[in-house]
């Protein structure tokens, strides 16, 4: 008689209010042999909240790889596993992807329990157009970094999404400014769910500005969202600005020839990056 394999639940637990959790989350708690959570203090207030039991052990960045295989090895044995993050859906920007992967070529199923995002519950709200998204996950620390990371998002691409701290958030909006100049549509959700959750929106000085009006409001998880582009990248862009452009993209790559055309006509580098971008997928 053939054994049957345990799975591995990937549950979704709230992101602020607590009332969030599903019933299929809270029976699926209540019924695996253990659960694989990102900080056991933090997720066993939220087991405590439930009167759920079940063993905790902490899976996070510095331990996933080492852990899997001990979770592989209880689900080839017949046991459930689940896995949590401190909030939200496990994997979007949180532990949990080196896991689902080894499970997957393990042969262990692995079973979505969804529930809340951050990301999703955040544009819902925002007033941004939805049909079209990026979420680029948390931004990089530096402002270099930060602005790279910014300018390579495609322009075709929609409401761009990311994830920041309180105590970067005013250098990263002007940040923002840099990269896409200072009139882009912004919307700043922070404390979703919870008692303060608010959703500033304009530019990146009217942001910024709210936020210094009130020290406390640098508080908290905060999503940003970015809105599209208002028109086609060439309906900026002088007919001048766009021949140089194209002379150097034929010696030179993308990025370098943009950076290069913005120094020579004082323009802003990532308009004419996401412009050359959209030649290449036109």
């Amino acid at each position: 008689m053939t054994k049957q394999i345990g799975s591995l639940y990937v549950v979704a637990t709230p992101i602020g209010n607590l009332d969030d959790i599903s019933q299929r989350a809270i029976c699926t708690l209540q019924q695996v042999s253990c659960i694989a959570a990102e900080d056991t203090r933090h997720s066993g207030k939220l087991l405590q909240h439930l009167g759920i039991s079940n063993r905790l052990f902490a899976l996070h960045d510095h331990n996933e790889k080492q852990r899997a295989a001990s979770i592989i090895e209880k689900c080839l044995a017949g046991e459930e596993v689940a896995l949590i993050s401190d909030a939200g859906t496990p994997l979007i920007s949180d532990p949990g992807y080196s896991l689902v992967r080894q499970c997957r070529d393990a042969g262990v199923p692995v079973v979505p329990i969804p529930g809340p995002c951050a990301l999703i519950t955040a544009l819902c709200a925002a007033g941004l157009p939805t049909d079209k998204f990026q979420f680029i996950g948390f931004l990089a620390p530096k402002s270099t970094q930060r602005q790279n990371q910014l300018a390579e998002v495609p322009a075709a691409g929609g409401t761009i999404i990311c994830y920041d701290t309180a105590r970067r958030i005013l250098d990263t909006l002007q940040d923002v400014v840099a990269v896409f100049g200072a009139e882009r549509q912004l919307v700043l959700a922070k404390e979703l769910t919870k008692t303060f959750e608010h959703f500033a929106c304009g530019t990146a000085a009217e942001i910024s500005s709210w936020l210094t009006e009130d020290p406390q409001r640098c508080q908290g998880e905060m999503v940003l969202m970015i809105a599209p582009a208002p028109a086609k990248a060439d309906e900026a862009v002088s007919e001048e600005v766009q021949r140089t452009l194209k002379i150097l993209l034929a010696e030179l790559p993308l990025k370098q020839a943009a950076a290069l055309a913005a120094q020579i006509h004082n323009e802003k580098k990532n308009a004419l990056y996401q412009l050359a971008l959209s030649w290449q997928t036109d």
